[in-house]
């Protein structure tokens, strides 16, 4: 049987300045990429054209072809990874399993089953740090316990991070060491039960422009003024650290969303709970109304509230929303319709491109009151002031409900005062407030 090492691409789909890809390069020679179409993952998906599918199958393209020109190749398998490495124990003769860190609760129970595997069969698994700047407990209290309130974490990150938390990791360099023996095998999409439609996503490019005027520019939806590397980020297919780089030289304002992420990510790593469960648990005992016409309503962006149905309508039709509009959006749902933040979330987790559990889980307790945030609950957007204040002239909402002056547009489907006082009722009764 050949002897490789295996590389498993993850969320990491670049060749460049990649760490766990990198490492396998330098330290072995024989190193057979691998890519996982995880059925444990596709097979939740209800959309067989979810273009989050088509976007990771252009990457896995694009980075076969750049290995077919050094003699290499991606292998892709589907099906669920610790079966998929029992398959390929059988076929190659594997010294070594390399791969990048994943934070999220199934990511850390899916390594855990492979790693048993590997080491039953005498192959080394290992793992680096690659999506973040900071991982696990390497932001802490002085204490060494965890952070719970962004402003401090920031405080701290921004303490820490020194020169070399920014190397890179020129694994472009290093492809003369791939496998270089000719595997036959061939991947269709199809075969997979997803039909591909090309996504006409840009490839990631740090425009230093834009990230130099963010602060002026990312509060107005009507603007091309947000960077849009979510989908860049949530894929791997840049680099955070080249990204926190710029973003340090550039604008201290996109440098703190990019700690926001890792501030989300570190809460979901610490508290695997705030899936499906509130951060502060006696939120878990909001008495919601969960009117399902009214979420019907908010989903296809006919609420009677321009600029909560223009966000939802850009959702529907290019799977991206606004930043600003995400929250405008969010709190509209749980504090003016009295919705379970859960089927807001699980909403956004089935139509962002950009959908990454814990930012869409931070953001979404964030806005519900229900998270680790400090503010208030009583904190409601008023959606009429927001208008005026980001999108006063409405040319965002006139591109998204074009039929806002004409009969044709609903009327509000609840009142913005009698809604903020049942929220605000609601609230007070589940943490037993007078």
């Amino acid at each position: 049987m050949p002897h490789v090492t295996i590389f498993w691409f993850r969320r990491d789909l670049r060749i460049t300045d990649n760490r766990g890809f990198f490492s396998a390069l330098t330290q072995h020679g024989n190193v057979l990429p691998l890519f996982i179409f995880d059925t444990e993952v596709t097979d939740k998906l209800p959309d067989k054209t979810d273009r989050r599918i088509a976007f990771i199958y252009e990457q896995i393209i694009l980075i076969n072809q750049a290995f077919a020109k050094k003699g290499g190749r991606l292998i892709i398998k589907t099906g669920k990874p610790a079966a998929v490495f029992a398959g390929l124990l059988r076929t190659y003769n594997i010294g070594a399993v390399y791969a990048n860190e994943d934070y999220e609760p199934y990511a850390t129970i899916r390594d855990k089953d492979v790693k048993n595997l590997l080491s039953q069969n005498d192959v080394s698994y290992h793992l680096f740090k690659d999506q973040v700047i900071f991982e696990k407990a390497e932001v802490t209290k002085d204490n060494g316990s965890s952070y719970t309130v962004f402003t401090p974490y920031s405080r701290k990150w921004l303490s820490q991070l020194k020169p070399q938390y920014l190397k890179s990791y020129p694994s472009e360099l290093h492809l003369d060491n791939l496998y270089q023996k000719t595997i036959d095998e061939s991947f269709d999409l199809e075969a997979t039960g997803f039909h591909y439609q090309p996504t006409g996503i840009a490839a990631p490019a740090i425009d230093r422009q834009l990230i130099s005027t963010y602060d002026q520019t990312r509060d107005i939806p009507a603007l091309d003024g947000t960077s849009r590397l979510g989908v860049h980020l949530r894929f791997g297919t840049i680099s955070i650290r080249r990204l926190v780089e710029a973003a340090r030289e550039l604008n201290q304002t996109f440098l703190n969303e990019l700690i926001w992420r890792e501030f989300y990510m570190m809460i979901l790593w610490h508290f695997p709970q705030v899936v499906g469960h509130s951060f502060k648990p006696q939120y878990d005992n909001i008495r919601w109304i969960n009117n399902e016409q009214h979420f019907a309503a908010w989903c296809q962006g006919a609420t009677g509230y321009p600029i909560v149905d223009a966000g939802m309508r850009q959702l529907a039709q290019s799977g991206y929303m606004h930043n600003r509009v995400r929250m405008i959006t969010a709190s509209f749902l749980t504090k003016h319709l009295l919705t379970d933040w859960r089927w807001g979330e699980q909403w956004f987790a089935d139509k962002l491109l950009d959908y990454e559990l814990a930012s869409n889980n931070g953001g979404w307790q964030w806005a519900a009151g229900t998270g680790c945030d400090a503010a208030p609950y009583f904190r409601v957007f008023n959606p009429w002031l927001q208008t005026e204040k980001f999108d006063p002239q409405q040319q965002y909402i006139r591109r998204w409900v074009p039929e806002i002056d004409s009969s044709k547009y609903p009327k509000p489907i609840v009142d913005h005062k009698t809604a903020r006082q049942l929220a605000l009722g609601a609230y007070k009764a589940a943490l037993g407030a007078e």
